[in-house]
């Protein structure tokens, strides 16, 4: 892949995913921060929710925030995901990195 000089970088998205499973009480937000400090150049936070699931916010080029949505609903997560919902917007700002609350 190559950047022509004076091309736009790419469009920042925010992705917010709720994932619904086993994913509380089994270090799921700590293995997303982790999953999306690796990925790189996403901030946001994971948040265990009231209901039972986790709601994660990602903000940054959607490339990378697909891939984590990607890994959500596919990958090596801990605990149980049965389903991913998500929704795409355009990006608040505000977050200084990837965190876990």
């Amino acid at each position: 892949m190559h950047h022509m000089s004076g091309t736009v970088p790419e469009e920042a998205v925010r992705m917010t995913a709720w994932v619904r499973g086993r994913v509380q009480g089994v270090g799921f937000r700590w293995f997303t921060r982790a999953r999306a400090l690796a990925i790189g150049d996403l901030r946001g936070f994971a948040l265990n929710r009231e209901d039972g699931r986790v709601q994660v916010v990602a903000e940054g080029p959607r490339e990378s925030c697909e891939k984590l949505l990607a890994w959500l609903r596919e990958g090596d997560t801990p605990g149980a995901v049965t389903g991913v919902t998500e929704i795409w917007a355009t990006p608040r700002g505000g977050y200084a990195d990837f965190a876990v609350r």
